[in-house]
């Protein structure tokens, strides 16, 4: 189990509303794509961060994280696992509040770095699934 739901139910509601979604592009056929749409409809405002730095549903792309001129409040992570440690601990750089690792994105190591940095952490699981699951 890689998060309770009120931990999951903190981070939706809670953490704030700028998330940063790391490997969104235009490429409508993957999954970043749609649930960066389901986190607009949500209220949330996406930030797409991707090497082609591309805009993505009206927002302006980054090429990193460290690239985004403003706070980011979640940093959602759409990258294979070797590469999502090193995206967790540059969102404890950032100074985001938590970090949300997609389905199939486990690090045990890098969840407890990022725990023990202050941060929540969510791994394996989908926020396009769990807000209507949670209401």
């Amino acid at each position: 189990m890689y998060a309770d739901d009120s931990t999951i139910r903190r981070i939706l509601t809670e953490m704030g509303d700028t998330w940063a979604v790391v490997g969104l592009s235009a490429n409508e056929a993957r999954a970043a794509y749609g649930v960066a749409r389901v986190l607009q409809r949500y209220g949330k405002r996406i930030v797409p961060v991707h090497p082609k730095a591309e805009t993505v549903h009206g927002e302006r792309g980054y090429a990193s994280l460290a690239e985004v001129p403003f706070a980011v409040d979640v940093v959602d992570v759409f990258v294979n696992g070797e590469l999502a440690g090193a995206v967790a601990d540059e969102a404890v750089a950032k100074g985001a509040k938590a970090v949300w690792f997609q389905l199939g994105v486990v690090d045990e190591a890098a969840c407890e770095r990022t725990r023990a940095a202050g941060l929540e952490m969510v791994m394996d699981r989908c926020p396009a699934i769990e807000i209507p699951r949670l209401g």
